[in-house]
């Protein structure tokens, strides 16, 4: 019996990488548009906000994905690089931030694959290795998920191959750095961060594919992510 026949009920699904990638961006996107229509605190924001949870750790698992299939991992940094500036402008904007105290997730992204890149040198000596990481983990904190999601990229690229023991790092890491404290600072409002966990059965869901390949496929992510900020905030200035 395999390994995800015991562990997951529903095993004759499977979904390939732009699905994963699909279901990212809804969730996304209904996370960032519930701060138009909702109050902070309501019952409707609380769901949006859980549904809104499923969009980080399905993002950083696809770019430990991304790691790990590229050929030519200085490029897929690059390009990483240019979105997080691309990105920073219109991710400051609609969450009311100043244009020097914050950056977006793409920032943290870009830095999760360095990380993974230097953790994975066995060649380097490990003292630079842990330097290197260090300073990434440093260059991560004004970005939005910071060393959480830098963290679930090495988890989900290191224990690639080791599916239960890359959810049960992923998990810990979720309830020791994000969950508890969470719960810890806004109370049972906080619940809703519960809702990382919701991403596990995709985790085994996941096929290896990555589905349709085209320009579209390839870049859409990257340009939704700050044009759909962008749309937000003209929306917001719209509303008054």
């Amino acid at each position: 019996m395999s390994e995800k026949s015991i562990y997951l009920p529903l095993q004759n699904i499977e979904v390939n990488a732009n699905t994963l990638k699909i279901i990212a961006i809804v969730a996304m996107f209904v996370d960032h548009f519930s701060r138009l229509v909702t109050e902070f605190g309501s019952s409707e924001r609380w769901i949006a906000h859980l549904a809104g949870r499923l969009a980080a750790p399905l993002i950083c698992f696809l770019i430990a994905e991304g790691h790990h299939y590229t050929s030519n991992k200085k490029r897929y940094i690059f390009r990483l690089f240019i979105f997080a500036i691309v990105s920073h402008v219109p991710y400051n904007l609609y969450f009311g931030l100043g244009m020097f105290s914050a950056t977006s997730v793409i920032w943290t992204l870009m830095l999760g694959v360095i990380a993974l890149a230097v953790i994975t040198k066995e060649d380097w000596n490990v003292l630079v290795r842990m330097t290197l990481l260090g300073i990434v983990f440093i260059f991560s904190m004004p970005a939005n998920w910071h060393y959480i999601g830098v963290l679930w990229i090495i988890v989900f690229g290191l224990f690639r191959e080791y599916p239960k023991l890359k959810v049960v790092i992923f998990v810990l890491v979720a309830l020791v750095f994000y969950i508890l404290p969470g719960l810890q600072d806004m109370g049972l409002y906080a619940s809703y961060r519960f809702g990382v966990l919701l991403t596990i059965p995709f985790f085994w869901w996941y096929n290896n594919k990555p589905g349709m390949r085209n320009a579209f496929t390839k870049w859409g992510f990257y340009w939704f992510y700050p044009l759909h900020l962008l749309l937000l905030f003209a929306v917001r200035l719209l509303m008054g």
